[in-house]
């Protein structure tokens, strides 16, 4: 009984030692059975239509990042996210031959412990430099495994800036021939933004909140919820930096012209990039 209990508990640990085979193994040539979806969202593919795309001229994924902080009280903590959602989408669609990358919401924003900055609030999520750069590193080096030719780098939020800068500079292969990896600093144009607001008659007077109407505008063509505007309505307060955002339909049509303006301001520079 002793000697089959031994010769038992061996094979287990022999079992438990031996490499996990990979579960599923299937033919990186297979032809995909079903047709792709009009998507650009790597994250909302499969690999067959990514692997697809790719063979068919789609040489660019957008690697953005945005965060998770506070926004005073009207704005989801995921701002930045929101915004990326219309606004890389929008890029993708005009340059044609990319796709976006998860969009990264783990950012610097402050330091943990003491809070600083936007870790003074509830909501916030906040990594160190370090961290965050490493994380963008491998981020950069998986999508160069799998063939990406361009990897472009946005960051819509003022913190993360030097660290895309650094890790573009850092990972760029082109003057071997191989990946190009920019950063584009012309994509966080917020200041060009209240510029092409006001020249359109839409003159702020901020509040001292972390919210505008430029942001609150895009963010009302992904998602009304995200600004609380139902909430914002029965409360009298559906106003940003004096502007009315009643009739919403008005908010999203500024929201539409605004990603607009962003997406030609960011395809030129990608564009650019490219040569």
């Amino acid at each position: 009984m002793i000697r089959h209990l031994l010769v038992a508990s061996v094979a287990v640990v022999a079992a438990l030692a031996a490499p996990t085979p990979d579960p599923v193994s299937p033919d990186p040539n297979g032809k995909n059975p079903i047709a792709a979806a009009d998507e650009v969202f790597i994250a909302d593919m499969t690999w067959m239509e990514v692997r697809d795309a790719m063979r068919s001229g789609t040489d660019t994924v957008i690697i953005s990042t945005g965060g998770i902080e506070q926004n005073g009280p009207y704005l989801v903590a995921n701002k930045h996210g929101v915004v990326l959602q219309a606004m890389t989408e929008s890029i993708a669609r005009e340059l044609g031959n990319a796709l976006v990358a998860p969009i990264v919401d783990f950012v610097p924003e402050g330091d943990i412990k003491p809070p600083t900055v936007h870790m003074k609030y509830p909501s916030t999520v906040s990594v160190r430099e370090e961290t965050y750069r490493a994380l963008l590193t491998d981020i950069v080096a998986s999508y160069k495994t799998h063939g990406f030719r361009h990897i472009v780098l946005i960051g819509d939020s003022g913190g993360n800036q030097d660290g895309l800068k650094a890790v573009a500079a850092a990972q760029d292969e082109s003057a071997k021939n191989g990946p190009r990896v920019s950063f584009i600093p012309e994509y966080y144009n917020y200041g060009e933004v209240g510029e092409f607001l006001k020249a359109n008659g839409v003159n702020q007077v901020p509040e001292g909140l972390h919210d505008d109407f430029g942001i609150t505008a895009i963010m009302s063509t992904v998602d009304p919820d995200s600004i609380r505007a139902k909430q914002r309505r029965k409360a009298g307060n559906f106003t940003i930096n004096g502007i009315d955002l009643s009739p919403l339909k008005t908010t999203q049509k500024w929201g539409r012209a605004i990603i607009k303006f962003r997406t030609d301001v960011t395809v030129a520079a990608i564009r650019k990039a490219r040569k």
